[in-house]
């Protein structure tokens, strides 16, 4: 798996987002590891007080250097809210021990048919934002997010994480209009979620389609990217409804470079991108719209020398930093383990060199 109040459009014109946006545990930073202790990974979460420390970590080692923070918390909570066991297992990652088998599957009636009050599920999600904006005191914009429905789904057929997507496409081929049913409950409850992060303090609001690329543009368009579009209208209008002003989104479809066209046509104001993406044929792409580019380093040059993370900022750089459309430089996935901090720090450093 965060007022840009505001100077929201300054990260959005020109920044560093929070390195860990993608990674929002900081698991690359040893603070994190003894803030962290024997705690499980979801038990984390479900603290405000350690999960606002864990946000705030990078923000203060790296000071001056980034330009947002995001919210230390996890896509997969979501699920959970909607009465499905998750584990996080040591060197592993998540688990679903009773992952959904079909539309005939008891539990996928009672996934299907549960009431989630968003709200008291996820309260102390909403806590920690709470707690982390009064504690960034106005340093930076404060960042919520949440999984995309297809990505959340493939977690909750798979059991967790899957080089092969079987259950997944066994789901969208053989069950399409049982996966259509939990696909768009999942959007509705997303919606609700991200309303009500940005009610307690979140400043723009990210939506990470981790799997997107398991589709091609036929299914991707079906199953991913129609819920996307679902979410990037309904957002507004539930923030509306709670007389909350509208914040800027950003959409994450990783993987699937055929789609870029279309992401930018699904409503979000910034579009993010991993490293199999060019720089500058992606501007081509984007062409006239006024939509912002997210990315999108390859996290391995962390682990080459500081030259050849020069070397990558300055491809970026010369790709995106193009026009007045705005670019929020950023590695194109979550920081890999055993990255040196220092590194990190260098990449940081050169982005701002080299944007003056």
């Amino acid at each position: 798996m965060t007022d840009p109040g505001i100077p929201l459009i300054g990260p959005l014109l020109h920044g560093v987002n929070l390195t860990s946006i993608y990674d929002t545990a900081g698991r690359y930073l040893p603070e994190y590891h003894e803030t962290k202790g024997d705690r499980d990974f979801f038990e984390c979460c479900r603290d405000p007080e350690v999960a606002c420390a864990l946000t705030l970590q990078p923000v203060e080692r790296y000071a001056g250097l980034l330009d947002a923070a995001i919210i230390f918390s996890d896509i997969l909570v979501i699920p959970q809210a909607m009465g499905m066991t998750v584990e996080m297992v040591d060197k592993k990652g998540p688990h679903f021990p009773n992952p959904l088998k079909s539309p005939t599957d008891k539990q996928y009636l009672s996934v299907l048919k549960r009431e989630v009050k968003v709200i008291d599920e996820l309260d102390y999600v909403y806590k920690a934002i709470e707690l982390c904006r009064k504690k960034l005191q106005g340093r930076v914009p404060l960042i919520g997010f949440c999984g995309a429905p297809w990505t959340l789904f493939c977690y909750m057929v798979e059991g967790g994480g899957t080089k092969l997507f079987a259950q997944s496409k066994t789901w969208i081929y053989k069950f399409p209009e049982a996966t259509t049913k939990l696909l768009e409950k999942i959007a509705n409850i997303c919606v609700e979620h991200l309303a009500l992060q940005v009610q307690a303090g979140a400043q723009i609001v990210m939506v990470f389609d981790s799997w997107a690329g398991e589709l091609g543009p036929s299914s991707y368009k079906r199953f991913s990217g129609q819920h996307l579009a679902s979410i990037a209208e309904k957002l507004p209008k539930r923030l509306k409804e709670m007389g909350i002003t509208r914040v800027p989104m950003i959409v994450f479809p990783k993987g699937a470079w055929h789609a870029l066209d279309s992401a930018c046509e699904l409503g979000y104001d910034v579009v993010g991108m991993d490293w199999l993406h060019d720089p500058k044929e992606a501007v081509k792409i984007r062409g006239s719209r006024k939509v912002t580019f997210q990315g999108n380093a390859d996290p391995g040059i962390l682990y080459g020398t500081k030259a050849g993370i020069t070397e990558a900022v300055e491809h970026m750089v010369e790709g995106f930093w193009v026009g007045n459309k705005g670019w929020i430089a950023n590695l194109g996935h979550g920081i890999t383990p055993g990255v040196d901090p220092d590194n990190l720090k260098h990449f940081l450093e050169e982005v701002h060199r080299l944007t003056k």
